[in-house]
């Protein structure tokens, strides 16, 4: 069976991991990236540039996208030059990016009307789980659709769950973001505790991550805070982004959400700081900076 062609749009910290487990497993992939120089490994590993996202459309039978804001999603899926007016019929579109459920949806009312297939497949696992093809993976769209791709997101996922309908995997990983949201301030603070009572943090992580209070968070992130190693696998300045979208959701369902408002509280202040471009985890300096302020 001859395998897909692929377009990639977006090769950042995530996506470029992507892209590459793609390419090794043999898929042809034609790349786009905002800032062309992202994309240049990718390149010399044997993808081929689209200097635009509408010759990327028309050379492509599979369109995955993953962006930063959900404007970005929309102008690259919905504008004159975008994805859905120069993709191929019978094509499917894939949205990876954390986005509105709602946009999800439009997305896929005018893809279905082109006669085109759109999947919303937003991942978790930040930029380990993307460099160890370890995503999760949570597909809403059609069924049919999904299947056909199914193998793909084998190659970059582990964890791979078809959810529903269009946009349920949005509300999937907006269900994923608000757990993690506490949770990180969380480990943040069980860390700077531990630290203040004298105690051997690596025994600490040895006791606490292998019993209730076990994370992905406390397991990947907590030993970067004990090292005030703040590289993002996944931006602040995103995961607000997140929260954002998960309160407005929140608050149309009726939803009172204080974990998440607390978070988004914490995670602004971070921003304030400084600290947008750095990873989830630096939010140990905020907390550790309003200790020494006392």
């Amino acid at each position: 069976m001859t395998k897909q062609t692929i377009g990639f749009v977006g090769t950042g910290v995530m996506g470029k991991s992507m892209a590459e487990h793609l390419i090794k497993e043999g898929y042809t992939v034609n790349v786009f990236n905002r800032t062309k120089s992202k994309a240049d490994s990718l390149v010399e590993q044997g993808a081929e540039w689209c200097d635009t996202v509408k010759l990327l459309s028309q050379n492509s039978d599979v369109i995955i996208s993953i962006v930063g804001y959900p404007k970005d999603v929309e102008s690259i899926y919905l504008s004159e030059e975008g994805i859905l007016n120069h993709a191929k019929e019978g094509s499917i579109v894939i949205d990876m990016t954390t986005s509105s459920p709602a946009l999800a949806e439009k997305i896929y009312k005018k893809a279905k009307s082109q006669n085109i297939k759109s999947l919303d497949a937003p991942v978790s696992g930040g930029d380990v789980g993307a460099k160890n093809a370890a995503l999760t993976i949570m597909v809403g769209g059609d069924e049919d659709a999904y299947r056909q791709v199914e193998n793909i997101f084998k190659v970059i996922g582990k964890n791979v769950v078809y959810q529903g309908k269009s946009g349920n995997g949005q509300h999937t990983k907006l269900s994923n973001q608000i757990a993690i949201a506490a949770g990180m301030l969380g480990v943040a603070e069980a860390i700077i505790y531990a630290e203040e009572a004298g105690l051997n943090i690596e025994k600490v992580f040895n006791s606490i991550e292998h019993g209730a209070a076990g994370s992905w968070s406390l397991s990947n992130l907590g030993p970067r805070m004990v090292k005030n190693d703040y590289a993002a696998g996944f931006y602040v300045k995103h995961f607000i982004k997140d929260m954002k979208i998960a309160i407005e959701e929140s608050e149309k369902m009726g939803l009172y959400m204080p974990g998440l408002l607390k978070a988004k509280e914490v995670y602004d202040a971070l921003s304030e700081a400084g600290f947008d471009d750095n990873g989830t985890q630096s939010v140990i300096q905020l907390l550790k900076n309003q200790i020494e302020k006392r």
